[in-house]
Order: C-alpha cells, then sequence, then structure tokens
C-alpha cells in the first residue's frame, strides 16, 4: 500500500479537506464528505462506506483499507489544522455522498422527518437512534442540519453509513409519503391530538420540530393527526433529540 506523506499546510489536498469541513455547498459540488476518527474510520470500511481519501497522523496504525484509496500521512500540527474537530482523533477520511435523488416510492414501514432541526449533534443522534430502532429512513426538511456535516457524521457513530437520509423540500417529502401510502403524523398539538401509545405508528411517518419552534405551520398542515409524548405538567416540552428517540422507541415497539 502506497502511502503518502504530505507536510505542507497550502497543499491543493489539505485545502480540500478544509473546505469540505467548512461549506456544504462545496461538499455538493465535489460529492464528498468528511469523517473524523479511526473509530468512525472502521465502522465506514466494515459497511463498505464509499471511502476516498484516508489521512492519519504520525504514530497511527493504517488499517487495511479498500483497494484504490489515496493514503496519506501527516504530523500532529499540520492534521489540527485540518480536522474540524477540537482534539483530532488520528484519522481524517473523505466519502463519496449518496445519490441526492429522491426515490420514487418508499419501500420501508417507519420514517422519521425532521423539520427545521438544526444543531448537527442533534441531528446526528437521531440517526443514530433511528438506526439503532429499524427506522427505514429519515428526511430533512426546512433548513435541518447537514446529514453531512462533520459534527453530524462524527454524533452519527457510525450510523449515517446505514441509514437513508434524504434531504428535500416539504413539498417533496409530503408527496413521496403520500405515493408511498405512509400517513404524516406530527409532533404537536391540536384537537385531534392523540397520545403517543394511543395510535399505531408502526406504518407511518412522524414528523419531530426543533426544540424552540416546534413544528412548522406547512408541516402541520400536512399531518394527517398529531401525537404527544406524555410527560409530567410541569415539563414544558423535550430537546428534539430525546423527543425523536421517543418517538422511534414507540414505533419499533
Amino acid at each position: 500500500m502506497g502511502v503518502e506523506q504530505i507536510t505542507g499546510r497550502h497543499n491543493a489536498l489539505m485545502t480540500h479537506i478544509r473546505k469540505l469541513a467548512a461549506s456544504r455547498a462545496y461538499r455538493i459540488e465535489h460529492g464528498e464528505y468528511l469523517c473524523d476518527g479511526v473509530k468512525l474510520l472502521d465502522e465506514a470500511v466494515q459497511w463498505h462506506a464509499p471511502i476516498r481519501t484516508a489521512i492519519f497522523t504520525d504514530g497511527v496504525e493504517i488499517p487495511a483499507l479498500p483497494a484504490g484509496v489515496r493514503t496519506v500521512r501527516v504530523d500532529r500540527e499540520l492534521m489540527r489544522s485540518i480536522s474540524p474537530m477540537e482534539t483530532p482523533q488520528g484519522a481524517l477520511f473523505t466519502v463519496a455522498l449518496p445519490a441526492a435523488v429522491l426515490p420514487r416510492r418508499l419501500d420501508g414501514q417507519r420514517y422519521l422527518l425532521l423539520d427545521g432541526v438544526q444543531d448537527p449533534g442533534n441531528v446526528g443522534t437521531i440517526l443514530r437512534t433511528a438506526d439503532a430502532f429499524d427506522c427505514d429512513g429519515v428526511l430533512l426538511v426546512n433548513a435541518c442540519a447537514d446529514a453531512f456535516h462533520p459534527k453530524t457524521v462524527r454524533a452519527t457513530m457510525g450510523a449515517i453509513f446505514r441509514t437513508q437520509v434524504y434531504t428535500c423540500w416539504v413539498e417533496e417529502a409530503v408527496a413521496l409519503l403520500r405515493t408511498s401510502g405512509l400517513p404524516l403524523y406530527g409532533t404537536a398539538l391540536r384537537s385531534d391530538t392523540a397520545t403517543l401509545g394511543e395510535i399505531d405508528i408502526s406504518r407511518a411517518a412522524v414528523a419531530v420540530g426543533s426544540e424552540g419552534k416546534g413544528l412548522s405551520t406547512q408541516v402541520l398542515a400536512c399531518c394527517e393527526k398529531t401525537v404527544k409524548i406524555p410527560m409530567s405538567a410541569r415539563c414544558e416540552s423535550l430537546n428534539a433529540a430525546i423527543a425523536a428517540s421517543v418517538v422511534l422507541w414507540e414505533m419499533y415497539r
């Protein structure tokens, strides 16, 4: 396995890595995203993610990688200059973005729709939980955090390589769900609200909004029914990732 040694901060690959970390538009333009950490790399290899380039700090053991992966070594100072994390984990690697085209039909049973959830850590945690509870896919609408932002990817703990994620307009998501025969329920309060557990959501899509704003009026208008999570009267709301976790567990159960 040929390993390149790069020492210059202004090397073309180093500049490319910084731009991948910083810009969603750049990630889309170049069709790849950035991941951080040896453990995440192990997950990517195990799940046959399309790895393009892997960069390792001096002294870090290089694992067996698929054929064709560009392999690079850098010193610790240079790794700190290109890593999006405050504490680099010894490896950075890039993975080809999945196709952005929506399918004509969703073949699964359980889906989550995230509406304006803007924190990358929350979105990543939700994707990790969706994977744990066999959710068939997650749709992101209304300026959710990018599923392929480095912080989102890191928070998924490898679930990004196994979970179907679609970023689209509300109208596209609703049309796709209707074509697929999947009802859309929303976590919100209105006259038709039922307590989670009172209705069957084992074959459905459930919309979860941001902690601050909840569901948008646009998404709420498309929901056939709304559901609420039973909780103590003294609690006003849950963090979006926690609310999504409760919903995903109920769908799975």
